[in-house]
């Protein structure tokens, strides 16, 4: 009997402790956006706040623009987002490409956008006030992530206040 406690208690533990060590390797999506070196792509604007916003009016947008400062061409590898009530589309040189939404959560096409030195992109980030449901009200901090295939990144930033 005692045998059988021990031999239990010893596999909860290594179970317990196994995810403990799996939670501290996987890094968050938010996170691997900003984990690299800084990109030589550039925004006039990184920022942008809604201000107030209903959910009954629905859909927000706001129009980015960055350019490639470099006198290199620099290939867009990833484009995510940090949350799924948050959508991202860049206006390349063949059309518009996306959505791209956050990273784990289904299909995330590859961007494959190569901006030329000097040249500029329009990134359109679309926010869903509705996506979370009558919980989503209050203050929203969303980011759209644009990853090269060197690992630099470029964070945008939109905010809002979310009424019902």
């Amino acid at each position: 009997m005692n045998k059988k406690i021990i031999i239990i208690g010893a596999c909860i533990m290594l179970a317990f402790i196994g995810l403990m060590w799996w939670g501290w390797s996987v890094q968050a999506p938010e996170a691997s956006g900003t984990s690299g070196p800084v990109s030589s792509l550039t925004a006039p604007e990184k920022f942008y706040d809604f201000g107030t916003i209903s959910m009954k009016d629905g859909l927000v947008n706001h129009v980015f623009t960055i350019t490639n400062s470099s006198s290199r061409d620099v290939k867009i590898k990833k484009i995510s987002t940090s949350c799924m009530c948050t959508k991202a589309y860049i206006k390349g040189a063949d059309g518009e490409k996306g959505p791209f939404g956050m990273e784990g959560m289904g299909f995330l096409p590859p961007a494959n956008e190569v901006i030329k030195a000097g040249e500029s992109r329009d990134v359109n980030v679309v926010y869903d006030p509705n996506a979370h449901g009558p919980a989503g009200v209050g203050a929203i901090d969303r980011f759209v992530y644009l990853a090269d295939v060197s690992g630099n990144a470029l964070q945008l930033e939109i905010k809002a206040l979310v009424t019902p």
